[in-house]
């Protein structure tokens, strides 16, 4: 396979645009899908470009998702109405496909005269035979109509990709109309048994990989934007490595992927990582794998957990490849640190450090601590240049860092959600980083601070089974001392 040409090392720019690939049901590639589906049905569908149905072509579409709800007739008519039908959606605008969303969620249930005759034999079954036969029928009569529909638009070329993305427009659409609730649960339900893990194939994405699948890199990439094709060359070196799950259906849609560092000890800054002009290191010398960007790429598929399987499948296949390999940690954001500052309140950002280090902090800012100055602080530093109260502010933030990722909670479980993905998969929290990352957007998220978590194999199932327990977090010996002032 020959490797991607770019007249410029700059990515294209329609790469970068907000929903370019993410767009899904309004994406170049949806368009092209609407252009095949049209062909399959044989003739021109009613719907006009980006239109808003009125009343009679309203009662048109219910008709064919009276006949696609049906099942009658043959596999070629079957397949032209579901075409037809999918044709007419992508070609509608927004008003147009919230109607026939609706329609599906409120019109097509399951049929109540097959309902209530079930249920009934259920309810008079006696003889454990008869009730499992009567349980299974009951459970066949509650099969709502619009899983047939959904069903044959599955049916058709790249119906699955369909399907994810009109999930993901529901999703979008569902708290401002929870009348769609319905068919997020029929469409949650069957992606649930479509994508369950044993239909999924690990595939490690290298330079040589098809050049339409290095552009989805790009686009998905959502932790560390990927700013150029020599940037995505840097990320596949011989000292890196790029995971993805796929699933046969969709070929070239990674459905999440990880990107890894082959490093000797524990790294503890993203740029170092990802500067460009950095000498490769020969693999054989690694001893630690860093894990430090995990991208999910379906929103319709949220909800449905990829990512624990992704990490233990990626470290069984370094572990092959590179028995070398000592370490498998992550270098993760803390992205939700600095909103939670400022919710904290001044005591308990107060309580975190030392009595001499809050006088440092005083005497270098110039004034006392609280969630304002630090706030401040941040700001300053996050600046650049050789500033020396950078040095007061290091241990400060450190521990309140600390003290938000062991103690803040949602429930019983870590305000953090990367520490929640982490700590339920049996990492250890092993380091948090001062200026792990510097970028503007590492500093607006969290000071600059990145966490190292640690996946040792001896102690996952241990890790996971007391954090499940009681949302503890398990914790390395230098987080320990930052929780002790």
């Amino acid at each position: 396979m020959s490797r991607p040409q770019s007249p410029s090392p700059t990515v294209p720019s329609r790469l970068l645009e907000p929903g370019a690939e993410r767009g899904g049901l309004l994406s170049g590639g949806m368009r092209r899908l609407r252009a095949l589906w049209s062909r399959l049905a044989g003739e021109g569908t009613g719907a006009g470009e980006g239109a808003s149905p009125g009343p009679r072509e309203l009662q048109r579409l219910r008709e064919v998702l009276e006949h696609c709800a049906s099942e009658h007739g043959g596999e070629v008519s079957s397949r032209a109405r579901a075409a037809a039908l999918g044709a007419d959606y992508l070609r509608m605008g927004p008003d147009g496909r919230r109607a026939v969303m609706r329609m599906l969620s409120l019109e097509f249930g399951a049929p109540a005269e097959a309902i209530e005759p079930a249920l009934r034999e259920w309810q008079q079954a006696a003889a454990p035979e008869a009730r499992t036969l009567a349980e299974a029928r009951l459970r066949e009569a509650l099969r709502s109509r619009r899983e047939a529909v959904l069903r044959q638009l599955h049916a058709l070329p790249e119906g699955m990709k369909f399907l994810v993305d009109l999930r993901a427009e529901v999703l979008a659409t569902l708290d401002a109309d929870p009348a769609l609730g319905a068919l997020e649960h029929d469409l949650a339900t069957l992606l649930q048994s479509w994508f369950d893990l044993g239909f999924l194939s690990l595939e490690r994405i290298t330079w040589s990989s098809p050049a339409a699948l290095l552009e989805k890199l790009i686009a998905y990439e959502a932790v560390h934007e990927i700013r150029s094709w020599s940037d995505l060359r840097h990320r596949l070196e011989s000292d890196r490595r790029c995971y993805a799950f796929f699933h046969p259906r969709m070929p070239l849609e990674p459905l999440i992927f990880v990107e890894v560092a082959l490093t000797t000890g524990l790294a503890d800054s993203v740029q170092a990582l990802l500067d460009e002009s950095s000498p490769a290191l020969e693999p054989s010398r690694a001893d630690t794998a860093m894990f430090y960007s995990i991208s999910s790429t379906q929103p319709g598929l949220r909800g449905i957990s990829f990512g624990n399987a992704l990490i233990k499948q990626v470290v069984v296949a370094l572990q092959r490849d590179l028995p070398g390999l000592r370490q498998f940690a992550t270098l993760s954001p803390v992205p939700r640190l600095r909103a939670w500052l400022r919710s904290a309140g001044d005591a308990r950002i107060q309580s975190a450090p030392s009595e001499r280090e809050r006088l440092e902090f005083a005497a270098a800012f110039h004034e006392p601590l609280g969630v304002a100055s630090l706030e401040r602080a941040i700001d300053r530093v996050s600046r650049g240049g050789d500033d020396p109260a950078a040095q007061a502010l290091r241990p400060v933030l450190l521990r309140v860092a600390a003290r938000y990722l062991c103690e803040a909670r949602e429930g019983k479980r870590p305000h953090c959600p990367v520490a929640r993905f982490h700590l339920s998969n049996g990492a250890r929290l092993e380091r948090i980083d001062w200026r792990g990352d510097t970028s503007a957007r590492g500093f607006a998220q969290s000071g600059g601070v990145m966490v190292n978590y640690l996946y040792r194999g001896e102690d996952i199932d241990d890790n996971h089974e007391r954090h499940l327990a009681s949302g503890e977090v398990v914790t390395g010996a230098s987080v320990r001392r930052l929780l002790r002032p």
